[in-house]
């Protein structure tokens, strides 16, 4: 690793251990706008959109960052004490079970209602509208029951 990464790293990691919520938030927004801008360039955008760029990275800063430093710290009351594989399993698992469909619950309510709304005033335009979603309810019924 070059000598400006380990530095970089360095103070990172003192910045998680002196304001580790303030860090964990910055961090998550940045890798939440990483990931939709990723996207967006996979899905063959002409022009990125930066206001839905924005809306991710507020998403990431303001939910999912603190979300994962206060469940992680929950997680610890609950293990209080107990170290070892088992108990790194027990958390997963846990986690898994409960927030994580809970964390994919809120993003697509806030995806649909923040993001769509307000990135995307040219839906109204697309030739495909509302009169489809019944269509695609009942083929979504049949594939997955």
């Amino acid at each position: 690793m070059s000598d400006i990464a380990q530095e970089a790293w360095r103070k990172y990691l003192i910045q998680l251990q002196v304001h580790p919520l303030r860090t964990k938030a910055i961090t998550a927004g940045c890798l939440a706008g990483c990931s939709d801008l990723i996207a967006q360039k996979i899905s063959g955008v002409k022009r990125i959109q930066l206001r839905r760029l924005l809306l991710i990275m507020l998403y990431g800063f303001a939910y999912s960052g603190p979300f994962g430093h206060f469940l992680h710290k929950v997680m610890d009351i609950i293990f209080r004490g107990k170290k070892g594989s088992k108990t790194v399993a027990k958390k997963v698992l846990l986690e898994q079970m409960t927030s994580s469909p809970w964390n994919n619950f809120f993003f697509m309510m806030y995806y649909g209602l923040v993001v769509e709304v307000l990135a995307y005033s040219w839906v109204d335009k697309l030739p495909v509208h509302a009169s489809a979603v019944p269509g695609f309810v009942s083929q979504f019924r049949r594939f997955v029951l």
